[in-house]
Parts: structure tokens; sequence; C-alpha cells
């Protein structure tokens, strides 16, 4: 075992309390009182500013792509005090947002920082909607809904083509090319603005209950939606954090992050980590992508980090130059004090492989992998699972200041969640607000879990799949989408990026498959024949129907961004590929003979 798991000073011990009611649901939560709080973001900047304003805050690569362009928390603050007074001496109408459209950079950071500190709200919308796609539609819609009062891009020549014709009258703001677009105004005027006492003013006027964020949900299961983040939320979910990781208060985060600060993964709880802690941020250029991912590794490779956050598919991606290049490895994982994933479930092979790499390149340290569990709506983290894992499915326990509620929906336990960090509804949409709750105040989080151990709460809960992406087959019995999904990636990996189940209301499950670069690179036939002997193997080992798919067809397309199909994180949004993609899913279930690219049972 990690030997700073057993250390009390450095992570909380694992303690959660059940209460049971008559109607068969419990609650889980934390005996550990939550400590007070930060009133705001901006407070987090002052204090580093003012205690250790040499400190590196945030970098990037520089224009030549070799070195790096460093922000310490003095320049960070006299950066976030200009843009802040250049935001109010535009006197933007009240009310709109400042929404910014480009990928993580440090003028994105610095005029998100600035908005907050003097109670401006941002919205960071993924670049996917306007710069990864041909079609702006979905942006402009997002805009009208927003109506925002000022918006940014980092470069008028990438995505100023997006932007005509959305029928927003807006600032506009760009940080290169500003000239190239009618009527826009370069960040550099933003930034040369010269302080006044009224930005202290507005930060001193900046409550909790101020709307720091809206972020949009993933739409997985339905139409995105404007979440209202607050500062009460963001900074209380920081303090149950640093509650837990306690190791936090005495050794700053490093990171090389990846992950968009459009979504809350990467946008609250890794940005936010390090601002709370007065850490460094190394923003990475790479992605869990062909061509990109080697970014990563460089970066990884020159920074060493303290902490790594990724998403499954990231590590996917990252594993096998880790496993080819023993000095690579022991270079990137040198000072990682845990890697964490999060955002959708890990394929134990995955895990198994981690562990593997690190066994070889540092035996005296096992790397500690852990989760958490939460959503935009939450902040996001509502559990932590601070201590030892045997392997992935579990999710933690409730952090302080949460409760964790478990209701019996079909043969699934439905969570729900209350408390500090919880948001206090959506955005212009008060049907949507009402439905999101229970009559006891709980947010309908919409995830499905259960007791590792009934008899022992503190060992944690493990996933149990989303409710709305269960079906059931025309037998009546129930599929458990999330677990058979994450069980099949893992049996198949590393040929398969990711699949689909099929099946609703038919007496079989079917499988739609997205091969991974390495399974494209199989000979013909090969791929088949391996998904094959996988669904052979399940049947052999007496999987009944629920349990075990009797058909699949590997698609030649890979999942659409445009569509909705797949996010800028990298999962697979189900509900948009079986709709997008019947004509397969009959395919897939018309047992014809004659059909040679379906594989079946026989």
């Amino acid at each position: 075992m990690t030997d700073f798991l057993l250390d009390d000073n450095q992570i909380a011990p694992p303690r959660t309390v059940r209460i049971d009611f008559d109607d068969g649901s419990f609650v889980l939560r934390s005996p550990t009182v939550l400590q007070p709080y930060a009133r705001c973001i901006g407070e987090w900047i002052e204090r580093w500013a003012r205690e250790t304003p040499d400190a590196l805050a945030l970098a990037e690569r520089d224009e030549t792509g070799e070195g790096w362009r460093r922000l310490d928390y003095r320049a960070l603050r006299e950066a976030v005090g200009a843009v802040a007074q250049g935001l109010l001496d535009l006197n933007l109408p009240a009310g709109r947002p400042v929404v910014i459209l480009s990928d993580n950079a440090i003028d994105h950071a610095v005029l998100m920082l600035a908005a907050m500190h003097i109670g401006r709200t941002t919205c960071s919308l993924s670049s996917a909607y306007s710069r990864m796609t041909k079609d702006p539609s979905r942006l402009h819609g997002m805009l009208q809904a927003l109506q925002p009062a000022l918006i940014y891009a980092s470069d008028a020549k990438v995505y100023g083509a997006s932007l005509a014709g959305c029928g927003i009258e807006a600032v506009t703001v760009f940080s290169r090319n500003a000239e190239a677009h009618p009527g826009a105004m370069a960040f550099d005027r933003l930034l040369a603005t010269k302080e006044t006492p009224a930005v202290m003013q507005a930060f001193a006027a900046v409550g909790p209950d101020t709307h720091a964020k809206y972020l949009l949900t993933s739409g997985s299961t339905g139409k995105p939606k404007v979440v209202i983040n607050t500062h009460r939320m963001l900074c209380a979910n920081q303090q149950m954090m640093a509650q837990t990781w306690r190791f936090l208060e005495q050794e700053r985060p490093v990171l090389v992050d990846w992950l968009p600060w459009s979504h809350t993964f990467g946008g609250n709880h890794n940005l936010h980590m390090v601002l709370c802690h007065g850490g460094a941020l190394y923003i990475d250029e790479g992605r869990p992508a062909p061509g990109l991912i080697e970014k990563t590794v460089r970066n990884l490779r020159e920074v060493k980090p303290t902490l790594l956050f990724n998403v499954p598919r990231g590590f996917d991606m990252l594993l096998p130059f880790l496993e080819a290049d023993d000095a690579l490895a022991a270079e990137v994982l040198s000072r990682l004090r845990l890697a964490f994933y999060a955002a959708a479930a890990l394929a134990p092979s995955t895990w198994q492989r981690l562990e593997a790499v690190a066994r070889r390149v540092r035996p005296a340290r096992p790397l500690w992998l852990t989760t958490s569990w939460g959503a935009t709506e939450t902040s996001p983290a509502i559990t932590s699972a601070h201590w030892q894992l045997d392997g992935a499915g579990c999710i933690g326990a409730p952090l302080p200041g949460l409760e964790l509620k478990f209701v019996p929906n079909g043969q699934k336990l439905e969570m729900r969640v209350k408390g500090v960090s919880v948001f206090p509804g959506y955005r212009d949409a008060p049907r949507e607000t009402a439905e999101a709750f229970d009559a006891e105040g709980y947010y309908r989080i919409g995830d499905a879990g259960f007791l590792a151990d009934p008899r022992e709460p503190a060992r944690g809960v493990i996933f149990d799949g989303r409710v709305a992406e269960d079906f059931k087959l025309s037998t009546g019995t129930w599929v458990s989408v999330g677990t058979l999904r994450v069980k099949l990636v893992s049996m198949l990996a590393p040929h398969v990026q990711d699949l689909v189940l099929t099946g609703h209301d038919r007496d079989e499950i079917g499988l739609l498959v997205f091969a991974s670069p390495q399974g494209a690179a199989l000979a013909p036939g090969a791929l088949d024949e391996r998904i094959a002997a996988v669904l052979r193997a399940l049947r052999d080992e007496g999987a009944g129907t629920s349990q075990c798919p009797a058909c699949a067809l590997v698609l030649a397309e890979p999942p659409s961004l445009d569509a909705g199909e797949i996010t800028d994180k990298g999962y697979i949004n189900q509900r948009a590929v079986l709709t997008r993609r019947a004509a397969e899913v009959a395919r897939l279930h018309a047992r014809a003979s004659d059909d040679a690219g379906v594989i079946r049972l026989l």
C-alpha cells in the first residue's frame, strides 16, 4: 500500500455514516464537519499574490513551441486587476455573461478570473462548437440562449467566421488578429488598462451566492442545459477536497492538464484545485488523440507533475508510450502522488496496465489510482475514493458537507445528492429545475450505485450505470448497460475504442463497435474474429441473455463530434449514437444470413 495513504495527516481516514428509512431508501454522509471556505474564487488569487507572489501559477507553450510562457501569482493578480478594470470601463449590460469560445490558455484564464473577480458570470463553451465543426448552428443557438455581453476567442482568423450571423449584439474580443473582425477589440487593450479602486469595490460586493459560471451539461441524456455555478458551490467543493486530500495543504499541486475548462472536471475540479492551494498548472496543448497525445507525453516528461488527472481514454492513449519506454515512464511517474480518472468508467485492463507500469519503474512506491464521482450540477465532486482500491468500479464515499441518498428504482438504487455544493438550478429553466430535485430537495443526478459492503459503508459505493441508459429485453430482463459496457471494452482492449449496446425491447443484446487505432490496424477480419471469440467466451461461461451479446457490428465511421456522438472529453454519447445510427441498429438485429458484416453467435 502507498505509505501516505496510512498517514491521517495527509489523507483523511474513510468514515461514513449510514441512516436507513422505512421505505428502503438510505442516506450516506461523512461525520466530518465541513470547515469554513473562501467567500469567492477571487480570494484565492488575492491570497497567493500576497503570500507567494513569485510562485508559478500558470504556464503555456510559447509561440516557438519550445519554451513556456509563465505567469506567477503577482503577474496573474496584476493581469486580473487590469482586465477587470477594462470590463468595468466597458459598462457591460447587467445580467449578461462573458462567453469564452476557445481552448484553455492563459488569456482565457485571466479573462475568466477577472470577470468573476468583479461579480461577472463567465461561460466557457467547448471549442468543438466553433473550431472543430463546419456547422455553427449549435454555437449560435447557445449564444442566443446565453445572450452574452462580451464574447472572447483567442484568434479572429480561427473563430471569427463561426460568429458571423449569430445575431448577438456583444463586445467581441480576440487575443490575435482582432483587426480581421469588424468592430472587434484586442485583448491587449484590456490588459493595458490601469486598475482603479473600483475593482476592489466590485470584488467586495461578490457574495457566496453570486453566479460565478454557467456550464452547459453534456447533453448525453437530452438537450444541453445551462447550469448555474455559484461561488459558494465552487469554494465549498474545494474545501471538501482539502479536508480529504490533506496533503494539498502541505504540498502545492503541479498539474499538466488538457481537460477543457468548458467542463466541470477541467474547469472546476482541476483548475480550482491549483488556484485554491497556490499550485501551478501547465496548460497541455495535447489531447488523447493520434498526433496530439505525443504533445502530452512531451509535457509530462518535461514537467513531471505531482497529480495526474485524465479521462479513461486519456490513460488508454498514454499507456502505449509508458509501456514502451521505461525511462519515459520513470520520469513521468517520478513525482506523482496519484493518477486520477473520472468522467467515464475505467476498464479493468487499463487499471491493471497502469499498475504494471508503476511497479516496473517505481517498485518501492506503488502508484495510487483513485477516482471521484460528481456532475456539472455538483461543482463537481460528491464522493472521493480516498483509500487504496483493489480495482476500478468504486467511486468512493461522500465528501464532508454532502448527503448521498439511495432510492430503490426498479432493480437499481438511484443516487441523489443534497448539500452546499449542489447547484441552485438551471438558468431560465424553472420547469427543468423543478424536475431536477425531489420533494426533499435532493438533486436527482440520474446515476445508480450500491454499497461495496452493506455492513461497512466506509468501503464506498460501486457505480452501477445511468438509470436512463438501462433497458429491458423483450423477455422483461433488464440489461445493465454501464456494467456490461465496461466489461466488454476491457475484454476487447486494446482493439476497441468504445461500444454502444443495443437491444431495447428485442430478444437479444447487440453491439455497435468503434475500433481503436490498434484494432483498425489489424489484418482484415481479425477484429471480427476477436469480437466473436469474446462473445463465445461469455456464452461458454454461462452468461444469460442480459449479459451476453448475441451480435455485433464494427462501424466504419468513427463517432461524430458534429452529431454529438462523442464529447470533447472523449466519451461516447450512447443516446446520440443509437439515434443517428438507427439503420445500423436495424441491420444488426435483422438476422440476415447473407450479411457478412454482422458478427453473430451461432
